[in-house]
């Protein structure tokens, strides 16, 4: 039998130990005093040794957890500047017109959230007095602070937003009721309140991803000589429940390994989530703090009020310490709703020691530790809490903020595990919350039933203190500005001219030509700089190693290893001012990359230029959320979806071919979609781009948008740009006849029956074979049009539906562009047919579509366009079916065909 008492074999035992009779006088020594005084006391010596050795400079592994108790002893605590009473009157007013507002507007159905701000009122309200920076902060001149607000706490910060002067009583009463004009959306969001919302919040789990990025990339500008905004800090304020979402932490290990100490997440751990316990059986902060400590941040427990002093001082034996820590989250809040004889017997009864702690403690001591005193609701211990989040570097920190969900709301919601879809009070309710909070509001302000909102006065000492404040911090936050930048001046026009001769004998992928184009616009000295390349770790596929060398992959700390490939051309280069951001295989990472790019126009008054290129298949399916965010933040660039289309991109099979992105982008109401055929179409369509979205825009057009361009790695011959008059106009809004039959040089009889095929991206190359084969085999006259953006032309063509019904005359381009085009149109594209038939409503002539349905798989491009029905021959057949039903060809042509082709 193994005897207990023996050495077990340690990893250590590996090393050489210089001294064994010294290890061995340690051992016997911790055995002694476990021996002597407990395990409990000899785990508490053995932390402050560990304490120790870390503040002298001892490199040793950190312990993933700590007591659950406050990191900052009461007696470290700084005391808090300002005038403590002042700022418990402002969140007492805050916390009335956050519930006022939320129920006043339950009559009308539209809901919204009391309890979250309930609990939370504090960690917000010291912030906007003590540290979060304005816009005219002197030190953080146009930019401030970047504030991630949680998006069920926006009912507080309009409440704040009301006593500050900035929204009224109308506002309020608008509250989720945006149809006229003058709500207040439900959530942070800039597109629909762009003086007030920076950063949208909702859905959950890409706020603190976001805000990891956002931190990141002021790094980046301060470190590529962009702007300096080192002074900038970033907040996110999140739920514990949120970081179940894996968007959460998924960039944890980032901030730490670039140690953003520019970023502070503060967790509102009230211990709920939507329907429930977060942890019913476990303990979040425990979880969260191991999470956060193995990741490498600086983590900051606020537990526990000032009210659980007095226990502490009572526990010498660690039985308290211990009993918190066993004690499950659902039990805490079971404790916030029990009355003082239940704790007594089920938290203190547990241990023979608590029992003789609860002799010393009245029923009323009991009920104000467990029923109200939480560190997050009080000023003093958030105060310390970020205090500490800021001047530590080295690092990023995230404060873990314990709080009762529905703090101040009265027994009917406070703990609640349905005070979530709770969204009203009763005037009961409300007055006894009145009381509670010592307002002064008359019991005749409730007439009908209404509950009032309360406002000191504008000239009143808690606004006077609260204008003050925000003054000296640097101006109202949250709040977003909308900067008078200079349009940034268009690059040269050999750029974009460079591929209108076509690429002659040499075969040229368009994601190649893009790369190319970004190449030259990078150069430019007036806006290459403002270029920022972003990719997933995918730049060799696209072909953009050559960027590697002469713009550098942003880093930092620069280089400190030599690279591998160091004496070859296109060597692997990082640098602490690179412009590219490789970050690896995250799609949400680069996404979140391209938002904060995308928007430091108004963030920083910097207007930057992003493209994002990724497999087009990994773009909008992945992450089509967090494009939706990016339209809500009125982001502006380019996103790339290359290696696009569902037969282009060999061999890779069904979870890399794409055959849908454009009907996910089609969606969004910002995204700009183009499936460009030829290089001298990119060409156009980007600098169309850089002048709607960064130059001089026409009256009335918006340039809170962004471009989706699917590209191809297919290599083909790349055509010279039609002289026709009106390209350019074509390819901007969708469509445009790149030739006729005539014009391809194909013989045709004369009177052949004649029809329209229409392409996008790479099926126009095989549309153009099909119309040589529909000429030289079967006598048929085709005329070749290249459609740029299907979603544009529909688009457009709502557009003008809409203005007909207004009374005024608008005929889609589509229809303009077709008019008079001989017998019937035949679309076809690499993705569904769900793509070109986004127009077919508003095409006059006969309509039908070609496209790659289904699920992709791996083969040859060509097994693949057979498989799918969109190959030449395909068309051939799928033309002369459409003629014969017009009468214009003979029925047997079809079969013929089929036979012919082996269809």
């Amino acid at each position: 039998m193994t005897d207990p008492n023996a050495i077990q074999p340690s990893a250590l035992d590996q090393l050489p130990d210089r001294d064994p009779e010294e290890t061995a006088e340690w051992r016997a020594s911790l055995d002694a005093v476990a021996r002597e005084a407990g395990p409990h006391r000899a785990a508490y010596l053995m932390r402050r040794t560990l304490e120790r050795a870390e503040a002298g400079g001892v490199a040793l592994p950190k312990l993933l957890e700590t007591d659950y108790v406050n990191s900052i002893p009461t007696a470290a605590e700084p005391g808090v500047p300002g005038d403590e009473a002042m700022e418990s009157r402002i969140t007492a007013w805050n916390r009335w017109n956050a519930a006022a507002m939320v129920s006043r507007g339950s009559k009308h159905g539209v809901g919204g959230h009391i309890a979250t701000f309930a609990s939370a009122a504090w960690l917000y309200e010291t912030g906007f007095n003590h540290f979060f920076k304005g816009k005219e902060s002197p030190d953080a001149d146009g930019s401030g602070d970047q504030l991630y607000i949680q998006g069920h706490a926006s009912p507080g910060i309009y409440a704040r937003a009301f006593l500050d002067g900035r929204l009224n009583e109308a506002h309020l009463d608008n509250f989720r009721q945006e149809a006229g004009g003058n709500g207040l959306p439900s959530y942070p969001h800039p597109r629909r309140l762009p003086w007030l919302w920076e950063f949208p919040t909702v859905s959950m789990g890409l706020g603190p991803l976001s805000a990891i990025y956002q931190a990141r990339f002021n790094r980046y500008l301060t470190n590529r000589g962009i702007k300096d905004v080192s002074a900038s800090h970033v907040w996110a304020f999140l739920g514990d429940g949120e970081m179940d979402e894996p968007e959460s932490t998924a960039a944890l290990a980032l901030a730490a390994r670039e140690e953003l100490d520019n970023l502070t997440f503060v967790i509102n751990c009230n211990l709920q989530r939507l329907d429930g316990p977060v942890r019913a059986n476990f303990k979040i902060v425990q979880e969260l703090e191991a999470q956060f400590r193995g990741a490498g941040w600086n983590v900051v427990k606020t537990l526990w009020g000032t009210a659980w002093d007095e226990l502490f001082q009572l526990d010498t034996t660690g039985a308290l310490v211990r009993r918190l820590r066993q004690v499950p989250d659902a039990q805490i809040q079971t404790y916030q709703t029990r009355d003082a004889a239940y704790i007594r017997q089920d938290f203190f009864g547990a241990d023979p020691a608590l029992v003789e702690m609860a002799k010393l403690l009245s029923d009323d001591k009991i009920l104000e530790c467990f029923h109200l005193s939480r560190g997050g609701h009080e000023a003093r211990k958030v105060f310390a809490a970020y205090k500490a989040a800021v001047e530590h570097k080295g690092a990023p920190t995230v404060i873990l903020a314990q709080t009762v969900k529905g703090h101040t709301l009265g027994p009917g919601f406070a703990s609640k595990n349905a005070n979530h879809q709770m969204k009203k009070l009763s005037v009961d309710e409300f007055k006894a919350m009145r009381d509670l909070l010592e307002l002064p509001i008359a019991d005749s302000a409730f007439a009908d039933g209404q509950v009032p909102y309360g406002h000191p006065g504008a000239d009143s000492p808690e606004v006077r203190y609260l204008q003050e404040r925000r003054a000296a911090l640097g101006g109202p936050a949250p709040a977003r500005r909308t900067h008078a930048l200079a349009p940034l001046p268009a690059p040269a026009e050999k750029a974009f001219t460079s591929f209108d001769k076509g690429s002659g004998s040499q075969n040229l992928a368009t994601t190649m030509a893009f790369v190319r184009l970004v190449k030259d616009l990078v150069r430019d000295k007036e806006t290459g700089k403002r270029w920022v390349p972003i990719v997933p770790d995918e730049a060799r596929t696209f072909g953009m190693e050559s960027l590697f060398p002469s713009l550098g992959i942003y880093s930092p700390k620069g280089q400190t290893y030599e690279p591998v490939d160091r004496d070859q051309l296109m060597y692997y280069k990082e640098a602490k001012n690179g412009q590219i951001l490789n970050e690896g295989i995250t799609e949400a990472g680069s996404m979140a990359d391209f938002i904060a790019a995308s928007t430091s126009y108004s963030t920083h008054g910097e207007a930057m230029i992003p493209f994002y290129i990724f497999y087009s298949m990994f773009g909008w399916q992945r992450t089509a959320d967090q494009m939706w965010q990016l339209g809500d933040q009125l982001g502006r660039g380019f996103l790339v979806g290359a290696t696009a289309g569902r037969t282009t991109l060999t061999g890779e099979g069904l979870q890399h071919a794409d055959g849908h992105s454009p009907v996910i982008a089609a969606t969004n109401p910002a995204a700009l979609t183009y499936d460009p055929a030829f290089a001298y179409e990119v060409a156009v369509i980007v600098k169309e781009g850089l002048r709607r979205m960064y130059g001089e825009a026409e009256p009335g057009e918006d340039s809170d948008v962004f471009y989706y361009l699917t590209v191809y790695n297919e290599p083909l011959p790349q055509p010279a740009k039609p002289a026709a008059a009106g390209i350019d106009e074509g390819i901007v809004k969708g469509l445009y006849r790149f030739n006729t039959a005539e014009s391809a040089g194909v013989t045709v009889p004369a009177n052949a029956p004649r029809l329209q095929l229409m392409g996008s991206g790479t099926a126009i190359h095989w549309a153009l074979t099909a119309q040589r084969m529909l000429a030289e085999e079967w006598g048929v006259a085709a005329d070749v049009w290249s459609a740029t953006s299907w979603s544009e032309l529909r688009r457009e063509a709502m557009e003008a539906d809409a203005a007909l019904l207004r009374g005024e005359e608008r005929v889609p381009f589509v229809r303009q562009a077709l008019q008079g085009a001989e017998g019937p149109v035949l679309a076809v594209s690499d993705y569904m047919r769900q793509v070109p038939d986004q127009i077919a409503q508003w095409v006059e002539q006969d309509w039908s579509s070609l496209g790659a349905d289904g699920f992709g798989l791996s083969d040859t491009r060509a097994a693949a366009r057979r498989h799918f029905g969109v190959d030449a021959e395909s068309i051939v057949v799928a033309a002369l079916a459409q003629l014969a039903k017009r009468g214009e060809v003979q029925a047997t042509a079809v079969k013929e065909a089929r036979e012919k082709y082996g269809l």
